[in-house]
């Protein structure tokens, strides 16, 4: 599949997907208040923190192994395997270890003890379904990747109407719909996993065991840095500000995140395409990928800035008066993304040199920053010194990374 068709379909599979959300944006802005929605920023937060340790980052080492050259099918499942015995040991000492904080947690997080319990739960089954798409997006099989993606979300969406609206279960309503739509998302991936032969379990290969966690583990730092950047404002915004002033940044951060997933979209067709020309490595071939990259850096700093005009009228108009406040932001909040955007244009380099050390290293030092901006700007500026934060952690990930990629894989940037 060419890059334009691959991008093309990963893209209309991820507004399908983004379009879920937002339609259930402005229905659950007018059926919870700000203080649950506020809640339910702080579950999503805690779900991205715990997805960090789940799994120890396997599936980018599974992605990474198919491009080691004419590798046999048996190898394939047979690592895939190994990364699915590391998440059960990693899933077991992680519930262990939340069941026996929850109550602190709990009393932290100003949430139940419950969801606690669930963020855990959907993590764990998450890794079964991402390692399920991962296995088509390197194979160039996106339409089955965007089966999946959209059917999954269209589940989520009916099952959050049908408990929050329909059964009036409130925020609670949400977090069930997730978890159920998570298990039954895991089984169906599980199964065609099995189906299309690439996976086995019952096999014991310590040296894939120990190739995957070489991958995985050097990224947790990096990961952890990016949950520093892009995720804990959240809870510095809940601790200074309080659960109300959290659900209004969190609705600026989910429209924000169009620009995100159109991101996301193009960088899945993007891998393949770019790591097949960096395995030849051709000059000429070289050459075309600066031209184009710098192109798409022109265009969505213009898009970025045009948001800034737009972008308060149409939160309003989404999301509703109360939500006011979240129009002043959401500029900033698209101009990180735009960062975040050129960020994985650049970040490809290091994953295919197999420096995810380095990385992590980058970005732990861009969430450090970022979390001693929160804590000075919140303070001064509540919600917009959030967002200049964010912005600035985004650009200095983006400018770090993109220093360190060339030292990885050397293109002719100049």
């Amino acid at each position: 599949m060419s890059f334009f068709k691959g991008a093309s379909v990963y893209l209309v599979s991820n507004l399908l997907n983004a379009v879920i959300p937002f339609l259930l944006l402005p229905i659950l802005t007018r059926y919870l208040s700000p203080a649950e929605y506020g809640q339910i920023a702080i579950f999503q937060t805690l779900l991205a923190g715990i997805g960090t340790f789940i799994g120890l980052n396997a599936i980018g080492a599974a992605n990474r192994k198919f491009y080691d050259g004419d590798i046999d099918e048996t190898i394939l499942r047979q690592f895939n395997g190994s990364c699915i015995q590391i998440l059960i040991v990693s899933s077991i000492i992680a519930f262990i270890g939340i069941f026996l904080f929850k109550n602190q947690l709990s009393e932290f997080l100003a949430i139940p003890t419950s969801w606690i319990l669930a963020a855990a739960v959907i993590s764990a089954f998450g890794f079964i379904t991402s390692m399920r798409l991962g296995q088509w997006q390197i194979r160039s099989q996106a339409k089955w990747f965007g089966v999946l993606q959209v059917s999954s979300s269209l589940v989520n969406m009916l099952l959050s109407l049908l408990f929050v609206i329909v059964l009036t279960q409130g925020a609670q309503g949400r977090i069930d719909a997730q978890v159920i739509t998570g298990i039954l998302a895991a089984i169906i991936a599980l199964l065609w996993l099995y189906k299309d032969k690439l996976l086995q379990i019952k096999v014991w290969k310590p040296q894939y065991i120990k190739e995957a966690l070489s991958f995985g583990v050097p990224l947790i730092p990096h990961h952890v840095g990016f949950f520093l950047i892009t995720a804990v404002d959240r809870f510095v915004i809940n601790q200074k500000l309080g659960l109300t002033e959290a659900g209004i940044y969190m609705v600026a951060v989910q429209l924000s995140s169009a620009m995100g997933i159109v991101f996301d979209a193009i960088n899945k067709a993007y891998i393949p395409w770019l790591f097949e020309r960096l395995k030849r490595d051709e000059y000429d071939e070289k050459k075309q990928i600066v031209k184009y990259t710098y192109l798409f850096f022109v265009s969505v700093l213009i898009i970025a800035g045009i948001i800034f005009i737009i972008g308060p009228f149409f939160v309003t108009l989404i999301a509703g008066n109360q939500y006011i406040e979240a129009g002043k932001i959401i500029g900033l909040l698209c101009l990180g993304q735009t960062f975040g955007g050129m960020y994985l244009m650049v970040t490809n380099y290091i994953f295919y040199a197999k420096r995810t050390n380095l990385l992590s290293v980058v970005t732990i030092i861009t969430g450090v920053i970022n979390l001693c901006l929160l804590y000075l700007l919140v303070n001064k500026f509540g919600l917009v010194g959030a967002a200049i934060a964010f912005v600035i952690a985004r650009f200095l990930q983006f400018m770090f990374t993109w220093v360190l990629a060339n030292k990885c894989v050397e293109m002719k940037w100049i």
